[in-house]
């Protein structure tokens, strides 16, 4: 089944619902653009169409599309080789001209927020360059408008699409079902739009969900739908990795109120417990293909590919069982899963900052790596290398090494990382860079253990190989070598 969001997407400016006045900005904005040659920045909530209204204009306008995302566009060239590139692109119909506004291109630059200045490169100071020597129009997309630097906001026409208020969702949903030919009851719709009320894109999700199985709604198909979503996820790793089939673990992971990528996690950290064998990895081999789809999802922002992640996290999963299995199982929070919020952000800004990452570098793909390499604190000496480099208290290095902050380990290893970083002070090598520093730790781990750890986590002794020590010094002279 095709996503209904992408299927009923506006075509044209006109149908863009509940927010007549940022709507009218905005085609103003497109039709006077020769005349103040500014970019454009729409804000507001996700789901209330921004990013809709943003196309709906260019097929008003007879513009053609270039759309790139912030999060992903992030170091200053790449910025500026790309979208800098196709603001001064001549369309495919070979026409720059400011007196044909039909032959112009909209470039469309979304997550215009998640770019941070000294933690994107010069992303932030990149894409305001971009905007002003622009001879194309640009719309910048975000949720947040506070978040852009002062600069880019500056450089940029405001325009704010509030949340979509229940009654203006209403009408939506109604032609939907028209043209679904879908009976309905009123009451079913507004109870839909009551739930989702500001959020458009999720009211129609919503409404397809409960539309799924059935050519008339009513109000109790919708109200079995939003109890249906409070399933607990621990229910529905049952369901998933012991008891339903697949079509079944399927309509219970949209049931339960967790993002696709947060159920990967959960089944991934848990599915070891319930599968061994064979079992275990078609198990992995389903989630794997769970976790591209949600790549592409991070990539595109389509967010109707998370259909398939699902089908594929529940349904793949619960088809990769030889039957169905009994007993209780004690099921964990998965690894890496943030204990705080507010650690996990200050751990992934302090990641962002110091290696040079954007935010959703260092959560995305540095994070992760960290936690593997220093699961439970060990290698230790890398443990302590990291806390050092990244200047980490106990909450962040309990958080990324998933051991408990308050422990003896995660204390010695704070005040360690500590007495690193001044030594690195003194020496002004860098935690991290400073060999002789390194070495000294090293050497006092392996007087006082009688070992050492090979770089590559074998365990086997060389002490007495100076070969070996060497190329160990190499692997492990810090992470910042390899990131």
């Amino acid at each position: 089944m095709t996503d209904w969001t992408e299927t009923y997407r506006p075509s044209t400016l006109s149908a863009v619902r509940g927010n007549d006045k940022a709507r009218d900005a905005l085609a103003e904005w497109g039709q006077t653009w020769d005349d103040h040659r500014e970019a454009a920045v729409i804000h507001g909530s996700p789901g209330v169409g921004k990013t809709s209204a943003a196309h709906a204009l260019a097929a008003d306008m007879g513009w053609e599309t270039v759309e790139l995302n912030a999060s992903d566009q992030r170091t200053a060239d790449v910025i500026e080789r790309f979208a800098g590139r196709a603001s001064k692109n001549a369309t495919l119909a070979g026409s720059t001209g400011a007196d044909d506004t039909g032959g112009r291109q909209l470039v469309i630059l979304d997550e215009a927020d998640n770019i941070h200045g000294n933690y994107d490169r010069g992303g932030a100071s990149a894409v305001t360059r971009v905007v002003k020597d622009a001879d194309q129009p640009i719309v910048l997309i975000a949720n947040d408008y506070y978040e852009m630097s002062r600069g880019l906001r500056n450089a940029c026409q405001e325009i704010e699409f509030r949340d979509v208020s229940a009654r203006s969702i209403v009408p939506v949903l109604r032609d939907i079902c028209r043209r679904e030919e879908i009976d309905f009851e009123a009451d079913a719709l507004d109870r839909i739009a009551e739930v989702n009320d500001g959020d458009l894109r999720s009211a129609v999700n919503d409404l397809q969900a409960a539309a799924e199985a059935t050519h008339r709604l009513t109000v109790d198909d919708v109200v079995t739908s939003d109890r249906d979503r409070s399933l607990d996820v621990f229910p529905f790793l049952d369901a998933v990795l012991k008891e339903e089939s697949a079509e079944e673990a399927v309509q219970s992971a949209y049931r339960v109120d967790e993002t696709p990528d947060d159920l990967t996690k959960w089944v991934a950290e848990n599915a070891p417990k319930v599968y061994d064998g064979a079992e275990l990895a078609r198990a992995y081999d389903h989630l794997a293909n769970a976790d591209r789809w949600l790549g592409r999802v991070r990539a595109t922002q389509e967010y109707g590919y998370w259909r398939y992640a699902t089908d594929a996290l529940a349904g793949g999963v619960a088809a990769a069982r030889d039957g169905s299995k009994g007993g209780w199982t004690r099921f964990a929070r998965p690894q890496f899963w943030p204990s705080s919020d507010a650690t996990a952000d200050e751990v992934v800004r302090a990641i962002a900052e110091r290696g040079g990452f954007s935010i959703a570098t260092a959560r995305r793909e540095v994070l992760p790596f960290l936690a593997a390499m220093t699961h439970h604190c060990n290698p230790r000496e890398v443990t302590v290398a990291m806390a050092a480099y990244y200047d980490l208290d106990e909450a962040a290095v309990s958080f990324v090494t998933g051991s408990g902050e308050t422990t003896n380990k995660v204390e010695s290893i704070v005040a360690d990382a500590e007495e690193l970083r001044e030594s690195a002070m003194v020496e002004e090598s860098g935690a991290f860079g400073g060999r002789s520093t390194l070495d000294e730790k090293r050497g006092d781990a392996v007087a006082a253990d009688g070992e050492s750890e090979n770089a590559d986590g074998d365990g086997s002794e060389n002490d007495a190989d100076p070969d070996t020590e060497a190329d160990e010094d190499n692997n492990q002279a810090g992470l910042s070598d390899f990131m």
